[in-house]
């Protein structure tokens, strides 16, 4: 619970933060005052020196001052016991002692507290305590105003004040308490911030886009050092384990951490990578808690569409010893899910004349006239069908396990040791069936594949099906067993040390290890030639199926099987930290110089077991859900058929569970760095207003090494360079509660994995051709970055911001094809390939090669926006409208605006916004969020001859809602994507259209349970 507000009881004195007594600073004072907390021995301290004291409860949160006994000043006494802690004291115009975090921001310091104690609403600001010697008339208890502000109301506060106190721009998510982030996933609560969307998979959020850029070009730190995290797909669009650069949020339980920071804006001392930005992860530390702390948290989650209970539980367990010399901290978060995704899909329309071939319809019925817009002999083949159509199920069950640790160590005032320590997994199970109808090819049925059209029905626009009906028609029953793990662990010792009140060094070194493993078997169950017709007429997204006299649920009507993957994946990544800076503050300015050296590492390796071919009779079984397909979004009924019985398949040997490593699918990046910055971060008096500037440069080396196997050859091929990274950020204080921003930066994202391994090259000898190839020479893609932006901190907790960015990519990748020797790492491959001839006159140290590989262009993608915040708690409304019950000042909005255009508009939603509507009193609680964003494209061009893909923009809606049962034990009620929105990926065909490839839902989710805080 956070408190504003005026306490007049002297016996508050004892808990109180800031303590408010007569002015009496001159003389000097004996002081007996034993080595405490600073929650407890400030208030000693005012008390016995008879002196106003003030500070921000967050500045003194976990900070233990030493015993002071004897003859002091009482300034001079004061900051004898916060030396080594950062802080200094300063003295108002009227003998009021301050305590602020620097000279810098002292005067930011003093504005906060007099503004906060004036309007009683900031969640940092101050608790007002009276001790002996203050005016009778502060000691009526008729004059004490008492503000209370707490929960999700509280967070936004908190959150302002962070965005509020930096230079650069930046954005936050504070947890309401320890253990309670707002929502149960970390990129759900990313993305209600201003410039974030979110990607979900499996109904859950896995990735998130920064300001128009894809999830590689935003980089993640956990406790301060980069952090890596990998994870399977999760429905039709994960195939296959995330090896690039992107983070996979949905890892991590949210209820391991307690704070996340996106930073937008460049600085010299923030790690380079992070072209978007630089979204920073937190967890809980002991210090952060005054003695003994316990959390725990129950709850149980419901699914519309499983229908299953899915258990959540969390606990946190801190405490300190040692007179606070040492603190502990230990967490658990475990959590089961259950996950069904159900829907529809084509696997893209296309037309005959596309894929080469024409329909077998000498006796096809046609009504409607088709479009002869391609040119084809006959228009029918220009009309686009679905390739595949099928009914999908994936069904996922996960488990979640985190555990954290950190040991806080003070020895001496002036040193601070913290270890922290963290372990992720995640666990799925996945059975997936699809039963796919065969158009793919066209023309006379045989060989599985063919079919013989009966009816065809134009759409109006006459360029795709509304309608067919079909005969011969082969069934591809695909049924697909996925089992995925990622583990993640992280080590991170830090130091901070304060030699004297002007200098402090800070140190770092950890290491973070991902592993993710993924074995898949998918055979394809293929059926005699049955009747199939489908119909759009009422429901353009999902047609209407049937199948005449054959009945897909028996296993009788499969004719026999083959395997389309048999397989183990693994990516391991690992990144090694090691930073220090240092840190010189004066009364006018702070400078700080430091190094960083990463060593990151990844490896993807892939092994092959065995691909029978049997019967597929012998091995069915009925479709695992009974009620497949209720409640699909428009109405849309769903079938089910006979599916593999993979027990069985593995009981009878048909698959085994031996993987034989396929070297030539191996590949390992390994990139180092060497990192140097120096930055200053000062302070100026413009025309009376305060200008704080924060300006540096950074340089970073980068040197790379990427491996792979060539016809049993090692290959390794190396690369480096410098990068220069200046940054300037400035914010203007033009008046107490306006601030104005501008930032600029060249900022830089390091190419994408894929673009740099080297694995399975295609050598052409006859033609001296390379393809299907990474280039490890590749330099980063870099940035010009201004941006611009006004904030407006309203009384009353309010925020009205409104942010321009513009980002002009001076370096870029693209595909070109060059001629060019091949470099001697590849020649024992080469030799070694048994598809090489000598008298193909293609010897590779001799003559060149046409190579089709990525490679560096000057300029690229032009990203510009803007962004609009407005946070309003409306506890103004019963001053300003005095009919109005002062319930009313209990409800708020936390809401913003985002639009983006591209030249590059992959992955970019033009326009997305957030907004939450909430009621927060306390003991109660209630919100409301809501998230859209725009459609956005995915692939140009796209496959099967469709001139894009793109992605339906969601409107997910979120509901919370508590009630304190007790001062610690609180009941909750939460709802996930609780309207049941859909995913849709759709294609254009010739650029006019729009044709359902995948629609599917995954169902709301409910969750109830309680929570414990002591």
């Amino acid at each position: 619970m956070r408190t504003v507000g005026v306490w007049a009881a002297a016996g508050a004195c004892a808990f109180a933060w800031t303590l408010s007594c007569s002015p009496s600073t001159a003389e000097v004072i004996q002081f007996d005052i034993p080595s405490e907390k600073a929650g407890l021995s400030i208030p000693e301290f005012a008390r016995q020196a008879g002196v106003s004291v003030m500070a921000r409860g967050e500045l003194l949160r976990g900070v233990v001052t030493p015993a002071l006994q004897g003859n002091y000043d009482v300034v001079a006494a004061l900051e004898l016991m916060l030396k080594g802690t950062g802080l200094t004291v300063s003295r108002t115009t009227d003998g009021v002692l301050m305590i602020s975090s620097s000279e810098a921001n002292r005067r930011e310091e003093q504005e906060g507290m007099s503004h906060g104690l004036r309007n009683s609403t900031s969640a940092m600001a101050l608790v007002l305590g009276v001790v002996a010697g203050m005016p009778a008339l502060a000691q009526d208890a008729d004059t004490v105003e008492t503000v209370t502000v707490t929960g999700f109301r509280a967070t936004l506060q908190e959150a302002r004040d962070i965005k509020r106190k930096a230079v650069n721009e930046v954005e936050s998510i504070v947890a309401e308490d320890i253990g309670k982030m707002p929502d149960l996933n970390l990129a759900e609560s990313i993305q209600r911030l201003p410039g974030v969307a979110m990607t979900r998979e499996g109904g859950e959020g896995r990735n998130i886009t920064l300001r128009g850029f894809s999830p590689d070009f935003t980089r993640t730190t956990l406790n301060g050092m980069e952090v890596p995290a990998s994870s399977d797909g999760l429905d039709s669009g994960g195939v296959t384990i995330n090896a690039g650069r992107s983070f996979d949020f949905h890892v991590f339980a949210a209820e391991l951490f307690n704070r996340v920071d996106v930073q937008k804006t460049q600085r010299a001392s923030l790690e380079e990578g992070g072209m978007a930005g630089t979204v920073d992860l937190y967890t809980a530390k002991p210090f952060d808690f005054d003695g003994l702390a316990i959390m725990g948290s129950t709850e149980l989650g419901y699914n519309t569409l499983t229908e299953s209970g899915d258990p959540r539980l969390a606990v946190m367990v801190s405490d300190t010893f040692a007179h606070n010399k040492l603190g502990v901290l230990l967490s658990v978060a475990v959590s089961r899910r259950t996950v069904h995704q159900e829907g529809w899909a084509s696997v893209r329309w296309t037309s005959p004349a596309l894929a080469g071939d024409t329909w077998n319809d000498a006796n096809t019925k046609v009504t409607g006239t088709p479009s002869d817009y391609c040119g084809a002999a006959d228009a029918l083949n220009c009309v686009y069908s679905p390739n595949l159509p099928r009914a999908d199920f994936f069904g996922n069950k996960q488990k979640r396990l985190g555990l954290t640790a950190s040991v806080q160590y003070r020895p001496i005032d002036s040193v601070l040791l913290t270890f922290d320590a963290l372990h992720s997994e995640l666990d799925n199970d996945r059975q997936n069936y699809n039963s796919m109808e065969w158009l793919l090819t066209h023309g006379v049925p045989g060989n599985y594949t063919g079919q013989t059209p009966l009816s065809f029905t134009i759409a109006p626009n006459g360029k795709q099906l509304q309608a067919a009906s079909f005969d011969n028609v082969t069934s591809w029953y695909e049924s697909r067993q996925q089992n995925s793990v990622s583990k993640f662990d992280q080590y991170a010792l830090s130091g901070e040390w304060t030699p004297t009140n002007k200098i402090t060094v800070n140190t770092l070194i950890g290491l973070a290890r991902d592993k993710a493993n993924r074995t898949e078997v998918r055979p394809y169950y293929r059926s005699i030639p049955h009747p199939y017709s489908f119909d759009f007429t009422n429901n353009w997204l999902v047609p209407e199926v049937g199948f005449g006299s054959y009945d897909p649920n028996k296993g009788s009507n499969y004719i026999n099987a083959i395997t389309g993957s048999h397989r183990s994946n693994h990516v391991e990544k690992e990144n090694f930290t090691s930073k220090a800076d240092v840190t010189y503050k004066t009364d006018t300015f702070s400078l700080m110089a430091g190094i960083d050296y990463n060593d990151r590492q990844v490896e993807y390796g892939e092994g092959a077991g065995n691909n029978p071919s049997f019967d597929a009779s012998k091995y069915t079984k009925a479709f695992p859900v009974s009620d497949f397909g209720h409640g699909l979004p428009g109405g849309a009924k769903l079938w089910t058929w006979a599916v593999a019985d993979f027990d069985a398949l593995f009981r009878d040997g048909v698959y085994t569970n031996v993987y034989t490593p396929d070297l030539t699918k191996w590949w390992t990046v390994d990139e180092r760095t060497l990192a140097g910055f120096v930055e200053l971060n000062s302070e100026f008096e413009i025309a009376g207003l305060r200008l704080r500037a924060d300006s540096g440069m950074r340089f970073v080396q980068t040197n790379l090494k990427s491996k792979a196997i060539l016809n049993g050859k090692p290959v390794q091929v190396t690369n480096s360079y410098d990068s220069y990274l200046p940054s300037l950020n400035l914010a203007l204080d033009i008046t107490d509660d306006i601030v104005a921003r501008f930032a600029y930066a060249r900022s830089m994202a390091r190419p994408g994995l894929n673009s740099l391994n080297i694995a399975g090259p295609v050598f052409g000898y006859n033609g001296r051709t390379v393809g299907n190839i990474g280039n490890p020479d590749l330099k980063p893609y870099e940035s010009n970055d201004l941006d611009l932006s006004f904030e407006w901190y309203m009384g009353k907790g309010g925020l009205l911001a409104v942010g321009l960015f513009n980002k002009d990519m001076v370096t870029s990748l693209t595909t070109e094809v060059v001629q060019k020797m091949v470099p001697q790492e590849y020649w024992a491959g080469i030799y070694a390939d048994p598809q090489y001839d000598p008298s193909y006159n293609a010897d590779p140290s001799k003559v060149p090669y046409t190579w089709t590989i990525p490679a560096n262009r000057e300029g690229g993608n032009h990203v510009q926006g803007i962004e609009l915040t407005f946070n309003q708690p409306f506890t103004f409304l019963p001053e300003w409208i005095g009919f109005l019950p002062n319930w009313v000042g209990n409800f708020g909005i936390a809401s913003n605006y985002t639009y983006v255009s591209a030249q590059d508009s992959r992955g970019l939603s033009p326009n997305s916004y957030n907004y939450t509507v909430y009621y927060d009193q306390g003991d109660f609680g209630v919100r409301l969020s809501v998230n859209q964003r725009d459609d956005y494209l995915l692939t140009e061009p796209g496959g099967n001859g469709n001139a894009q893909e793109k992605k339906y923009g969601p409107q997910h809606v979120d509901f919370a809602a508590f009630y304190n049962l007790t001062d610690h034990l609180t009941f909750r009620i939460e709802g996930v994507n609780i309207t049941d929105e859909i995913e849709r990926i759709y294609d254009t065909g010739d650029g006019t259209m729009n044709t359902t490839r995948e629609f599917s839902h995954t169902g709301a989710q409910w969750f109830l349970g309680v929570r414990y805080r002591y």
